[in-house]
């Protein structure tokens, strides 16, 4: 009975059935958005306008298409998956191996004729004919009147590569899912942080106790005023509050400490610096009104204790300078960084204080997923050297010579005849 149930999930057609339900989960998983709030659901999915007519969101929740990559029935068809393929490789793929590494010699003549590429020769060197063969990069082997070779049998290997390929990649994703977690944190230039706005996170998931601190936060622009790159200086700090590590990162090049990766994701303004004629300092907030497009903060300076009249500065970007405008909107001019502006008050701008936008984030089973897909280019290089047999027979004066190849048969028949020729 347990022999019977090994074959069945070994079998390619179980296989492809478990894959194709894996393919409607992760499409499913793909028009739903993954990982939101209830109230996101509530209004993209009310009970008056369900999606496919049946899935409002109480039942998105309650089946757990919010978070479809996370549930146990998606765990189970991975599990199942990545079964089939280890029950595959043991019972069909390994054994063929074996058998493609023996040495099939043929017993009779009648065997040649159900090959498709085999001829008799009367007239003949057996000599020239085996030192061709041999030319040919074949290993050759004899018993008695019989010969048998082969070669390219690395080929054959090339579908258990792809087996444990697929492997590697499954287990690197459910490895991920289960102890990797991903987090925001948006985070004043000079300020140490912990990591604690947490997005997503697997059941088995510790975040760890780290804390670092923004050393610094700047912006290179091109010669068009756009943003070329955003900088982040990071320290790592430990328990005493030393820095233990420390790194520059920018788009696309993460701080790595301890599996941990810290990438630059977005950035903002919070406020600006000024110092007046007494050497007091002041710092002002700035609002947000940007848009997808645009990048907008401004603040208000009212003069002295009156909140009607007084200054608007506008800023969107960190090249050092703002603008501004009186309380109708007129504009006024710029104030650059240690420039000293006229208000009933006289300020200097000493600083504008910004934030950086970082993503951190953690996933174990990375390195299986990119180890799986090494091993999936290999086997696909391998897979193009072709396996191929010859079988000889020497009776009564006459060869029986004759062969197959699993792939490139064009060229084997090529072959085949050049070594008989």
């Amino acid at each position: 009975m347990k022999q019977k149930i090994f074959r069945v999930i070994a079998d390619l057609r179980f296989a492809i059935f478990i894959l194709l339900l894996i393919s409607f989960c992760s499409i499913i998983g793909t028009i739903i958005e993954q990982d939101q709030s209830i109230e996101v659901y509530k209004n993209n999915y009310p009970l008056t306008n369900p999606i496919f007519g049946v899935l409002a969101w109480d039942q998105i929740l309650k089946l757990g298409f919010d978070h479809v990559y996370k549930t146990w029935w998606f765990y189970t068809l991975l599990f199942l998956f990545g079964l089939s393929l280890i029950t595959c490789t043991l019972l069909q793929q390994l054994p063929s191996l074996k058998i493609a590494r023996r040495c099939q010699f043929f017993r009779t003549t009648g065997q040649f004729y159900r090959l498709k590429i085999f001829t008799i020769l009367n007239n003949f060197s057996l000599n020239k004919i085996i030192l061709k063969i041999q030319q040919s990069q074949y290993s050759i082997f004899q018993q008695k009147n019989t010969i048998y070779c082969y070669k390219g049998l690395i080929g054959r290997i090339a579908p258990i590569l792809v087996h444990l390929s697929m492997i590697l990649v499954l287990t690197g994703t459910i490895f991920g899912s289960l102890f990797g977690f991903k987090a925001q944190e948006v985070v004043p230039k000079t300020e140490n942080f912990h990591i604690q706005n947490i997005l997503t996170t697997g059941q088995l998931t510790v975040i760890p106790k780290v804390s670092a601190r923004i050393n610094d936060f700047w912006i290179t622009y091109t010669k068009n005023k756009t943003i070329s790159q955003f900088y982040s200086d990071i320290s790592i700090l430990d328990a005493q509050g030393n820095e233990a590590y420390r790194k520059t990162i920018s788009v696309n090049s993460p701080l790595i400490y301890k599996g941990v990766y810290y990438y630059q994701t977005d950035w903002s303004l919070i406020g600006l610096r000024f110092q007046n004629l007494k050497n007091e300092i002041l710092e002002y907030p700035l609002l947000n009104f940007s848009n997808n497009q645009e990048k907008v903060w401004l603040t208000w300076i009212s003069k002295d204790s009156s909140i009607l009249e007084g200054f608007i500065l506008i800023i969107d970007n960190l090249e050092g300078y703002c603008s501004i405008y009186n309380e109708k909107g007129k504009f006024l001019g710029n104030i650059e960084l240690n420039e000293m502006t006229n208000f009933t008050n006289s300020l200097t701008l000493l600083e504008i204080i910004s934030s950086t936008g970082l993503q951190i984030k953690t996933d174990p089973g990375i390195p299986m997923i990119y180890s799986g897909f090494f091993f999936l280019m290999i086997s696909t290089l391998i897979s193009y050297t072709t396996y191929s047999q010859i079988w000889m027979i020497q009776k009564k004066r006459k060869l029986f010579i004759g062969g197959t190849t699993n792939r490139a048969v064009f060229d084997f028949e090529l072959e085949f005849f050049k070594i008989i020729n």
